[in-house]
């Protein structure tokens, strides 16, 4: 049986058997799981191994590469902007970023570029992984890029491309990278973008999934599913390299504890403070958040709907509440905040699963939580 360390408030003991059945029942190996309420840490739990091959265990400050759960990081550096006045959603990317404004782009909002709407979902021409190590490089290819459809005609999931644009125009509006942000605002708190080497002993080994590649997601692709998704195939175990964890994508390779996600969306969820320290106004919360389109998304093929980087619940996958927020990663992370419930919850693990949506862990620890209030 897999020791389960860290606490649980009373009457939470029920995310505490969820969490440990994840081990007996679902198979994780090494996992941790946070709920902050009313900016309280209710439940800081973790266990299992971390790295498999060393043995060593998982602990309070284990790191796991997040995947996609790190687009809702980054959507929350950019509202901290907006909050500031240094951003507005509603202006067109080529305001800050002039160089984007050509083929078709120069009528593409920040707003419709982080809510995935801009057609720059991939590389037209062919792409290695070693594209994904240089970001500026990348961003400029999108930039002189022709969207794959009319922008502001559809969603269609920029899966890691969504990274490179983002950071470029943070860059362009912040004078940081988001990668730089993250450190300078979030690090304390056990978050970041890419890994650095100081912290490397801290990091999770990932573990791939028995079955789905990143290619596996949809059948029949499109071109522009081909781009998004395959163009190049993702390697899984792509965060256990040094070149990966050096990197800038702030829409896939974020290294965080589960408390640190909790925290961060238990602020966005509540009073946009952390420790009582202001992080962002709730008029700028609600705007980050907010619908700015919805339906069938082009590339993954099921309802969604978007905020300004944030995934809005739908189909209950955030708990019971429809305006909770947040996003996912791929093979099983994730984190979110519910404003309804004034919490934010988040899971990190590093033995990934085969399900796109409704992972089974996931499940049991939100039935847990809604449960437990």
């Amino acid at each position: 049986m897999t020791a389960i360390h860290g606490t649980a408030a009373p009457g939470f003991e029920l995310v505490r058997e969820a969490f440990a059945s994840n081990f007996s029942e679902r198979t994780d190996v090494g996992a941790a799981v946070a709920l902050v309420i009313d900016g309280r840490i209710v439940v800081d739990l973790w266990g299992g191994v971390a790295d498999p091959a060393e043995g060593r265990e998982w602990n309070a400050d284990t790191l796991a590469n997040i995947w996609s759960t790190t687009k809702g990081v980054t959507a929350a550096c950019f509202a901290m902007l907006v909050d500031r006045g240094q951003i507005d959603y509603d202006l067109p990317v080529a305001h800050y970023w002039p160089e984007f404004g050509v083929a078709g782009k120069e009528k593409i909002t920040v707003a419709m570029m982080l809510s995935h709407q801009a057609g720059l979902c991939g590389f037209r021409d062919p792409a290695t992984i070693e594209d994904f190590y240089d970001a500026e490089r990348a961003a400029a290819r999108l930039a002189a890029a022709e969207p794959f459809w009319v922008p502001g005609t559809q969603s269609g999931y920029h899966a890691i491309t969504i990274g490179f644009l983002a950071t470029a125009l943070f860059k362009r509006v912040e004078g940081r990278t988001i990668k730089q942000f993250v450190s300078d605002e979030f690090g304390r708190l056990g978050m970041n973008i890419g890994l650095p080497l100081s912290l490397a002993h801290h990091a999770a080994t990932m573990i791939a999934p028995p079955s789905l590649t990143s290619t596996g997601l949809v059948q029949d692709m499109t071109d522009a599913q081909f781009a998004a998704i395959a163009n190049p195939p993702i390697d899984p175990l792509a965060p256990n390299s040094d070149d990966w964890r050096a990197a800038e994508i702030p829409s896939a390779n974020g290294f965080a504890t589960a408390r640190s996600l909790a925290v961060l969306y238990g602020a966005l969820a509540g009073d946009g403070t952390i420790n009582g320290d202001r992080l962002i106004g709730t008029d700028a919360i609600a705007s980050a958040t907010v619908e700015r389109i919805s339906g069938v998304d082009a590339i993954l093929g099921i309802q969604a709907s978007w905020g300004c980087g944030f995934l809005r619940n739908t189909d209950q996958v955030y708990g019971p509440n429809e305006a909770a927020f947040g996003h996912s990663g791929w093979g099983g992370s994730f984190a979110f905040g519910d404003p309804a419930a004034r919490l934010g919850l988040s899971y990190t693990m590093n033995r990934m699963g085969t399900d796109l949506i409704n992972d089974p862990r996931n499940v049991a620890i939100v039935n847990a939580v809604y449960e437990s209030l």
